[in-house]
């Protein structure tokens, strides 16, 4: 049955939050209790430590062991040049989960913000200094690598790194390669988003908020999480911020939508079409 069936709530969440706002609302989320998916792939919903401004400030994570599952890049200039919502990327090449493939440059919409290549084929072929993580996958054979990894461009040979994967998407960090906190030193913003990371046992994570957050107060939840997270590195903000999950009898759409100061809007309720996925398979 095509994804566009699939029922699930979207959230409608949203808010404009201040470090003084939420310093008074603090809450000691439930970090258990997760759903299994299928096998190798779990789910769960906390709620955030602290309240956004508006709506009901829920985390959503989705872990995976990567062992289990293929994980591919998909680009429009590979393909046809056409966006796509992840209903009908997902559709088109039978995916379980997809989400941003990093951010993309809205000059040029079909082309990434970073570095992004897939096989022989550079969507940008150009590196971005304190674009410090890069998304790995798709391991050359006889590398005994990880079917997607996260690598800290600090610590890691990237000449060297370039030849155990196919598929590369550059993106900014939040937690380094040792589970340390990169606070930003940015301006302050907050805004929904969607950020990947790895775990002390290897496991992918997708971690979601519709809820607005600064990105250094999603720094200091992550870092708080029991799961020894580390290589967290910041996919998408805002209302291209996308999620899906339509695996056995659960279909799970996240959407995003709020940035400070350039689409302070609690309205949007559908997928963008986004030129640039992570699509994850069964192996």
């Amino acid at each position: 049955m095509s994804r566009y069936l699939c029922f699930v709530g979207i959230l409608l969440l949203f808010s404009a939050c201040s470090y003084s706002q939420q310093e008074a609302e603090k809450e000691t989320p439930n970090y258990a209790e997760w759903v299994e998916l299928t096998k190798g792939m779990e789910y769960r919903e906390i709620d955030a430590p602290q309240k956004s401004f508006i709506g009901d400030s829920k985390i959503s994570i989705l872990r995976m062991d990567p062992q289990q599952f293929r994980f591919d890049l998909f680009s429009a200039t590979q393909h046809d040049s056409v966006t796509r919502n992840l209903y009908t990327w997902a559709d088109t090449f039978d995916l379980l989960v997809s989400f941003n493939a990093g951010m993309y440059n809205l000059a040029k919409p079909l082309q990434s913000r970073a570095y992004l290549q897939n096989g022989k084929h550079y969507n940008n072929p150009n590196l971005l200094e304190n674009f410090n993580l890069m998304l790995a996958l798709g391991p050359k054979p006889n590398t005994n690598r990880s079917n997607i990894e996260i690598l800290d461009l600090t610590c890691s040979n990237w000449s060297q790194e370039q030849q155990n994967f196919t598929g590369f998407a550059q993106g900014l960090r939040m937690i380094d390669c040792n589970g340390n906190p990169m606070f930003w030193k940015k301006k302050i913003q907050s805004c929904s988003m969607l950020i990947a990371a790895e775990d002390e046992k290897g496991w992918f994570y997708l971690i979601f908020t519709r809820s607005p957050y600064t990105h250094n107060q999603m720094i200091g939840f992550m870092t708080a999480m029991p799961y020894g997270l580390h290589d967290a590195i910041y996919l998408e903000g805002g209302p291209e911020t996308s999620l899906l999950i339509d695996v056995n009898d659960h279909c799970i759409e996240k959407v995003g939508s709020w940035v400070s100061t350039t689409w302070e809007r609690d309205d949007n309720n559908h997928f963008w079409r986004l030129p640039n996925i992570v699509g994850v398979r069964k192996k």
